[in-house]
């Protein structure tokens, strides 16, 4: 009997028999693809085949492995970067960068392709544009060494040939979804053709010790397209995040075998490409004015302190319902703020309009960041403003208590070097610099004036 065609998610990998709306394994809706079933369905199972092909593993007691060197890394020349690298570039790893359209994935590559080139072999490899788009990029970002080389190419059989031949160092491959494995019928972007083009490549690149970073797409929701298990299988993942159109742009490990995943690298867009920040605080701060519902915190973005503003504003509502909105803050936690607020400080938000934004583009994740806002709110509410010599960082609890911030000697020395005078932090950090808070309701009272 002829095996039927099979319905696969391409955000888990779950199979159907049939078309069905949404997937119950993951819960995303409309990502089922129709595949052709493989030969392997259509004759013996994979299963008893591989109960007799195998063979038994030489192995060694692991006491005695003695650790090889350090593999050589190739440098980006962006010291931020190299950081959340784990010092650049390894040989043989291979590294998977995701971000939104238009943010400038294909700038930062064409960036460190001109600055590896200088010293290497680099091959550029795009599915999406041609030689002359890129020699235009190129030309823009100053990327005219010898030793840089460019194809164009959506096989995934030909791009490991290639790699294979060991002829380069560092192999950019732009981008995973546009490639397909010759052996699969599936459309490019499928689960089967992202995960078995992914594989491929990486058997190359290990066999030849060459470093890779595949390029690839994000869904609306911002999460990496495609299976999970791409993440799996390569060395390291990068976020690229920020605004598109503005503002900081951030580069983040989410997984890295070779170093830290609590680095980041701050950039900016300039007319020659990207630019390291090396004092993003400084940046931030440096058109601030000192109004109502102006607060600066002290957080950390990674394993590095930043000192952002952040601005509310509230205004008396003119429906029914108050409108709360946030950039660069989730919505969620603001809504709970609003709510330990009213309740324990008896100020009266039902009828105003709140609107919090994070100065600069910058997202927030720190969960310290909850007094600068609540602050913020009361400020903007009261119409005071708070002293310009102050920061502030610290958790709020839903009883209004003040809680401990994590490494606060960081925020603290950030803020110094600022030239900040106190901070107002939670009582737990044993420092004359800040202004020991144990109570929302008493700092307000005390602070906003």
């Amino acid at each position: 009997m002829k095996a039927r065609n099979q319905f696969v998610c391409e955000q888990c990998g779950a199979t159907y028999a049939k078309w069905v709306g949404q997937c119950s394994n993951c819960g995303n809706w409309n990502t089922l693809v129709e595949q052709a079933p493989s030969v392997e369905s259509e004759s013996k199972s994979a299963l008893s085949k591989g109960a007799v092909s195998g063979k038994k593993l030489d192995f060694v007691k692991l006491k005695t492995v003695v650790p090889s060197d350090a593999k050589t890394r190739l440098t980006t020349k962006f010291k931020d970067l190299d950081t959340v690298l784990g010092g650049g570039i390894l040989m043989g790893s291979v590294s998977l960068l995701a971000g939104q359209p238009g943010i400038g994935k294909s700038t930062l590559l064409m960036q460190i392709c001109a600055r590896v080139a200088k010293n290497h072999d680099v091959l550029y490899i795009s599915g999406e544009e041609s030689a002359g788009q890129v020699k235009l990029r190129a030309e823009r970002l100053g990327a005219n060494s010898e030793r840089l080389n460019f194809a164009a190419s959506t096989s995934a059989n030909d791009i490991a040939k290639t790699i294979e031949s060991g002829e380069f160092d560092l192999v950019i491959v732009d981008s995973i979804q546009t490639l397909a494995l010759n052996e699969i019928s599936s459309a490019p972007g499928t689960v089967s053709q992202v995960t078995n083009s992914g594989n491929l490549i990486i058997r190359a690149a290990k066999a030849t010790d060459t470093a890779v970073v595949i390029v690839g797409h994000v869904t609306k929701e911002g999460t990496l397209a495609g299976p999970k298990v791409l993440e799996h299988l390569v060395d390291v993942v990068l976020n690229f995040e920020g605004d598109r159109y503005g503002g900081f742009k951030t580069v983040r490990a989410v997984k890295n075998r070779f170093g830290s995943t609590n680095e980041v690298a701050i950039f900016e867009m300039v007319d020659s490409g990207l630019k390291g920040v090396e004092n993003p605080s400084a940046a931030l701060l440096a058109e601030r004015t000192n109004t109502d519902g102006s607060v600066i915190l002290a957080t950390l973005n990674g394993n590095r302190p930043i000192l952002v503003e952040i601005q509310a504003l509230v205004n008396k509502t003119n429906y029914g319902y108050p409108k709360r909105t946030a950039s660069g803050f989730d919505l969620n936690r603001l809504n709970l703020l609003i709510a330990v607020l009213e309740r324990r400080t008896k100020l009266k938000l039902s009828d105003q309009d709140i609107f919090i934004n994070v100065v600069g583009g910058m997202k927030l994740n720190d969960s310290a960041a909850d007094l600068a806002v609540c602050m913020a709110i009361a400020s903007a509410a009261a119409g005071r403003k708070l002293d310009e010599k102050y920061v502030v960082f610290g958790e709020v609890g839903l009883g209004g208590e003040i809680r401990s911030a994590f490494r606060a000697d960081q925020r603290i020395a950030e803020a110094k070097k600022l030239g900040f005078q106190h901070a107002i932090g939670p009582v737990t950090v044993r420092d004359k610099f800040v202004v020991p808070s144990k109570d929302l309701r008493e700092t307000l009272i005390r602070f906003v004036k």
